[in-house]
């Protein structure tokens, strides 16, 4: 799957350490649940779970995970009318690794969390931690390698087994389907995921028979200095970007390009589908025009019975009715992967009996929201071999399915890896 906007790894932030005020960890920002008459001593409904969220609730990240909250709630919520009685706590990091950890060692020692839900661009600095106290840690592995590593049976990835250094076809499959004939690619360079990405899809485009007229995987992380990028890629005859950056840098591009007379094909984002844009504001919405937008999931504008669930889930528990973002996707499907370990850990389950049950976990299909396309066993540590993503199109204040695209899926290019 693609890589996402906020893989800050510990090189990117050491700039920004001494702006944030340390000491911010757990708060006791708090989901009520439903009981109801369902509540027995089976499947582990007899008790109350806490559990830890660590994500980015401020700093430079927060751009991005600072709606989670909104998918956790939502979770909570659909689990509750099953007889699940869950809170949570929350572990800011702050977009700062240092407080990171300590978030992760306050909700752990201090609020004695079950479980932690990692819906953070550096779960990487806390996931030593947690690994060594045998905390069960299950989020989105987007941020780092750390979720593959053989000693991390204790984490679980909603998003699959991502290894940022293999190449597959689906993003050159795309941008051929698209009419693009020449590709250009940025990535930040303190940010390996985000740099690997880019040279990733140079490759799969070349692999489709494209040509990768640009490449850049060392640009300044966050800037939107992008006028000698939109100059050398229009020097190159490019039609078609997949820049694996973050909106600001995203959008600025695309406007330099429009500027510089670019007329581009395809510009395939990988962020910003759903409410990060729609509320976004007027200036982003009509710079955002027609640019495409990639879903690890299931877009809601698919109307299946997942997708159905969901919004009904947000709409009642969470108060929302746009489409949720990247981030609110894993907050609430990291809670029902939650709920599906205990299914399998017994009366009374510990957090060993939930690792264990979450570990014959074979064929996670991420609650019907990848379609019966994609299935994640979590009893191994490593990427399947095939990848798909969904794909929308802003038009107007609407994402609108692209025909081909709903899913568009590839497979990892043997030999290939960057």
């Amino acid at each position: 799957m693609r890589t996402h906007k906020s893989k800050f790894l510990a090189a990117a932030l050491t700039c920004v350490v001494v702006l944030i005020a340390a000491g911010c960890s757990s708060s006791s920002s708090s989901s009520t649940t439903t009981t109801t008459s369902s509540s027995s001593s089976t499947s582990g409904k007899s008790t109350t779970y806490t559990l830890g969220v660590l994500t980015d609730q401020t700093g430079l990240a927060a751009s991005e995970f600072a709606t989670a909250l909104a998918g956790v709630k939502a979770g909570i919520g659909a689990v509750s009318a099953e007889g699940y009685h869950i809170k949570y706590v929350v572990g800011d990091t702050g977009t700062n690794p240092t407080q990171a950890l300590t978030a992760a060692q306050t909700m752990v020692e201090q609020d004695h969390v079950f479980a932690v839900l990692a819906l953070s661009s550096l779960t990487f600095s806390a996931a030593p931690y947690l690994t060594s106290q045998h905390i069960p840690v299950i989020g989105g592995a987007f941020d780092g390698s750390e979720w593959l590593e053989p000693q991390s049976t204790n984490m679980f990835s909603v998003m699959g087994n991502l290894d940022f250094t293999k190449v597959t076809t689906t993003p050159g499959i795309f941008m051929k389907s698209q009419g693009v004939t020449n590709v250009g690619t940025l990535g930040y360079s303190v940010s390996p995921s985000s740099a690997a990405a880019a040279r990733a899809d140079a490759v799969s485009a070349q692999h489709a028979g494209l040509k990768a007229g640009y490449v850049n995987d060392s640009f300044p992380f966050g800037s939107t200095n992008v006028a000698p990028v939109a100059l050398a890629m229009k020097s190159a005859g490019v039609d078609g970007i997949a820049p694996g950056v973050d909106p600001n840098t995203n959008f600025a591009l695309i406007t330099a390009l429009k500027q510089d007379g670019v007329h581009l094909k395809v510009a395939l984002l990988a962020t910003g589908y759903g409410v990060d844009v729609l509320n976004a504001g007027a200036p982003t919405i009509a710079v955002a025009q027609g640019s495409y937008f990639l879903s690890t999931y299931e877009p809601v504008e698919m109307n299946t019975p997942a997708t159905q669930s969901m919004s009904a889930a947000f709409a009642k528990y969470a108060g929302q009715t746009e489409p949720p973002d990247f981030a609110q996707y894993l907050g609430y499907l990291s809670v029902l992967a939650f709920v599906q370990g205990l299914q399998g850990a017994g009366t009374n389950p510990t957090q060993a009996s939930l690792i264990t049950s979450l570990s014959h976990v074979t064929s996670y299909d991420a609650d019907g929201l990848w379609g019966g396309h994609l299935t994640v066993n979590w009893s191994q540590r490593a990427m399947g071999s095939k990848q798909c993503y969904w794909v929308t199109k802003l038009s107007g204040k609407s994402f609108q399915l692209v025909p081909g695209a709903d899913p568009v899926c590839g497979y990892i290019i043997p030999g290939a890896s960057v």
